[in-house]
């Protein structure tokens, strides 16, 4: 996050931030819903009219026949692997960095009784064809390896500093695993981010998996939500673990109509926050320090990974975060720029709806008084 005197604050922090409420928008939105009571419809769901429209507007915006509307994505995920792995012990292949495997609490193990296996990544966050062939297969007709029921995919991933994975791979791995009896759940947290770099509805997507997740509390800006999307009977398998999980909400309808407002804009939102993330790397390599590089060719969203060479991250965050008299003087502004370490030797930038092309610009001046101030330290 960086804030400056007589400005509003705008975040770099290493994942996007939960405001209460993110925009007037969305203020006056849950405003007018909140009087709203839930109303009876179809059993077993009883849905406020935000929340109804939510789960429609989103299935045919997914192509998928049902969603089902959820607090948190890391939930959507955990009640979607529950769906698909009903018998204990079964396999779950995913990426050895995917959030589902390393910041979701082991939940698939730990609540579903489920045996994830993970899987080395590659650069662009997608996995080996021929490894995850390997992995599928050794199950089958086999008494001592757990048997591979799901494939999880993360899109965009996250770890990799927003990287789309490509269409054409997520055709191969659909075909792999469905001729293996095998589904293929995709965690698309930010899968809105993935449609608008691909240039495609985000149903082009989702057709090649059997259920997705996607969350509205990252770039699409809302506070708090998620869904589930997949078939008509997979959703009521999904309403069921919901409850049992205790994400069913009297007030889901306030929630949802501030999604709804996420949706609306998306596709605009979301392009000016790749725009800004790839100003960003640009003016970053402009500076041509030897302490911070970017890989240019990797800032695919709205996500920058910033390798930091010779320094501490813990102490360029700490540099960033400060604000002097110094600075005032020479920039004109005394600006903070809040970001978290993303590793021993990188940190992550991330934008969304209220980090604007101005506070980008105000950032990268930061940036450059920071690295001219730990210059003049090395060659004083």
């Amino acid at each position: 996050m960086c804030g400056h005197q007589n400005h509003r604050p705008c975040s770099w922090q290493r994942r996007a931030p939960v405001w209460p409420l993110t925009s007037s928008r969305h203020g006056l939105t849950v405003t007018s819903d909140a009087r709203r009571r839930p109303l009876l419809t179809e059993p077993p769901c009883t849905l406020s009219r935000s929340s109804s429209e939510l789960q429609e507007k989103a299935a045919t915006l997914l192509g998928v026949e049902r969603t089902l509307f959820v607090p948190t994505n890391t939930m959507a995920n955990l009640i979607s692997v529950m769906c698909h792995c009903q018998r204990r012990g079964s396999q779950l292949l995913l990426g050895q960095e995917c959030h589902l495997h390393v910041y979701e609490q082991g939940g698939v193990a730990q609540i579903a009784g489920v045996h994830s296996h993970p899987l080395p990544d590659l650069p662009h966050g997608t996995l080996d064809l021929a490894e995850l062939e390997s992995m599928v297969t050794r199950g089958h007709g086999s008494p001592y390896h757990p048997v591979c029921e799901l494939i999880c995919l993360e899109n965009t991933r996250s770890s990799s500093g927003g990287r789309v994975l490509p269409i054409n791979y997520l055709r191969q791995v659909r075909l792999l695993a469905q001729s293996f009896g095998v589904r293929v759940h995709v965690d698309g947290a930010r899968l809105m981010n993935a449609a608008v770099a691909l240039h495609v509805p985000p149903a082009r997507i989702v057709e090649h998996c059997d259920s997705v997740s996607l969350c509205f509390s990252k770039g699409l800006g809302a506070p708090v939500g998620a869904l589930v999307g997949g078939p008509k009977d997979f959703i009521e398998g999904a309403w069921r673990l919901r409850k049992a999980l205790g994400g069913g909400m009297r007030q889901a309808g306030v929630l949802a109509a501030a999604a709804l407002v996420g949706l609306a804009d998306a596709e605009e939102v979301l392009l000016r926050d790749h725009q800004n993330a790839q100003r960003f790397a640009q003016g970053l390599q402009e500076l041509a320090s030897p302490i911070c590089s970017v890989d240019l060719a990797a800032v695919e969203t709205n996500m920058v990974m910033v390798r930091v060479h010779g320094l501490a991250p813990r102490e360029l965050c700490r540099r960033l975060q400060a604000v002097s008299a110094d600075e005032a003087a020479q920039t004109g502004r005394a600006v903070r720029v809040l970001l978290s370490p993303w590793s021993e030797r990188s940190v992550r930038a991330v934008w969304h709806r209220d980090v604007s092309a101005q506070d980008t610009e105000l950032a990268l001046r930061k940036w450059g008084f920071v690295l001219r101030q730990l210059r003049a330290l090395r060659t004083g």
